[in-house]
């Protein structure tokens, strides 16, 4: 994955370079909107840089597809659009400045945006624990209902009877109440 993709006129980019990418971090260059695109669908990135308006569109269509795809992005226009832009980005967070731009903004607006990478990835792995772990309780459940249903058990005989398969078999409870089911299907069949 490419570090920093800067869409920009040609002229801008080794400013864009330096304030963008760090020491020793790669920067792929690109003049339009559609050789950003082709540059990410390739290589992908986690920082796109877009400096508006580009020759092919403005950038924004371009700012709100990288943003939807994970990477952090910064939308550079002048600075009497900047307000109106950022309120109708800020939704895709996308992070938009005025030009002219410091150098302390630059680093600003990274810091911004590296901790706020760091934080949807942390939920992300959050929301992938708790769906392994609804996915699990679901398996449970049906077994649960087919033991009910099939072999006249309680919900709470039917628990106890998976949690002693899964210990036995020195196995998951879901991987245990998986056997259930498919014993269950192979006598309906």
């Amino acid at each position: 994955m490419a570090g920093v993709l800067i869409a920009s006129d040609r002229q801008y980019h080794d400013t864009l370079r330096t304030l963008f990418a760090g020491p020793g971090q790669g920067a792929v260059c690109c003049t339009s909107a559609g050789e950003a695109r082709r540059a990410m669908g390739q290589n992908g990135c986690e920082l796109l840089v877009v400096n508006a308006p580009l020759p092919d569109e403005f950038g924004r269509d371009l700012a709100v597809q990288a943003a939807d795809s994970g990477a952090g992005v910064i939308l550079l226009c002048p600075g009497p659009q900047a307000d109106r832009l950022a309120a109708g980005l800020e939704k895709h967070g996308v992070f938009v400045l005025g030009r002219p731009l410091s150098r302390q903004q630059a680093a600003f607006a990274l810091r911004l945006i590296r901790t706020s990478q760091q934080r949807v990835r942390a939920l992300m792995a959050q929301n992938q624990r708790l769906a392994k772990r609804l996915d699990e309780a679901r398996v449970i459940s049906r077994a649960k209902c087919v033991l009910a249903r099939y072999a006249d058990l309680s919900e709470e005989e039917a628990h106890r009877l998976i949690e002693k398969r899964a210990m036995d078999a020195r196995i998951t409870s879901r991987e245990a109440a998986l056997e259930i089911l498919q014993n269950y299907e192979d006598r309906a069949l």
